[in-house]
This record gives C-alpha cells, structure tokens and sequence, in this order.
C-alpha cells in the first residue's frame, strides 16, 4: 500500500520554510501532496492557479511530490478523495502546536484513518510565516533569502518592488 501524505497550506506565498517541511516529507512517504488552499480569512496576493505554478516549479527537482489546487471543501474529505491516510504539518513554535494539535484532533474525529504528523521546523525557518513575509516585502525589504528563488521574482513583480 503506497504511502500518501497530504500537505496543506495557503503558501501565499510558498516559502523556504514550506519547501524544507516538503523535502523532509519527501523522504518519508512514497508521494506528497502539496494542496494550495484558498484561506477564507485571509486575502490572498497570488491565485490557486498562482500559487499550483509556483510551488510546481519550486519542486521540480521531488519526482514523489505534486501540487494541486485543494478544491473547497474539508482537508480529511480531500485526503480521502486521492487515497491520502497523512497529513504534513509543519511546526515552528509551541503556538503552532496549539493550533495544529486542535486541528489533528478535529480531523481525526472526522475521520480515524487520518493520522496528522508533525515535522518540527529547521531553525533556520521558525520565524519564517507568509503574513511576515509579504508585510516585510510590501515595505522594500529584502526576502530573497526566505523563498524560492521563482516565488522571490514572483512577489516582487506583484509588490511592483525591488529589494532595498
């Protein structure tokens, strides 16, 4: 039986630190899916279409990961749809534990062969987040460093900016 994780996330925009948590589970399950969301309460700067490109070309180089655009509709529901028993989270902090420790449960009350697991993030990326990013980037800061080097472009051309 082929194991099949689903990573779920707004990736507006994708970061190094999605991308780290991406290849980590790469090597831990035969195929990873990365679903693009559309986060309601959220505004998002890039579309589903968007986003599925970028992350594409962002992991180009992982023959066992795929992106799609998650249709709308419940993650545990969406897992189950392609055959998906794990869900990839990331972690960057014990804020994030709590979050994502009320969405396992909740997810495994959904549905009790969905098992959530949780990659601690590389220390390099604990304070990496998408918000940060686009807020920092919004004002001329660099944040090459944070991102694929596609999604980098990507974000400029959108904030009509260049590094400062």
């Amino acid at each position: 039986m082929s194991k099949i994780a689903v990573f779920p996330g707004s990736f507006d925009p994708f970061t190094n630190g999605h991308l780290d948590t991406v290849r980590r589970a790469a090597g831990l399950f035969d195929t990873v899916v990365i679903a693009a969301m559309t986060n309601t309460n959220k505004h998002p700067l890039f579309s589903s279409e968007e986003k599925v490109r970028l992350i594409q070309t962002a992991v180009l180089d992982l023959p066992n990961v795929q992106v799609v655009a998650q249709p709308e509709m419940l993650t545990v529901t969406f897992a189950k749809q392609i055959g998906a028993r794990y869900l990839i989270r990331g972690l960057r902090n014990v804020a994030d534990y709590n979050y994502e420790a009320d969405i396992a449960a909740m997810n495994h009350t959904l549905d009790t062969q969905i098992e959530t697991v949780l990659l601690l993030a590389d220390k390099r990326y604990s304070y990496l987040s998408s918000s940060l990013i686009k807020e920092v980037a919004s004002f001329g800061g660099d944040v090459s460093a944070m991102l694929p080097p596609n999604i980098d472009a990507a974000l400029q051309a959108k904030l009509g900016g260049q590094h400062a």
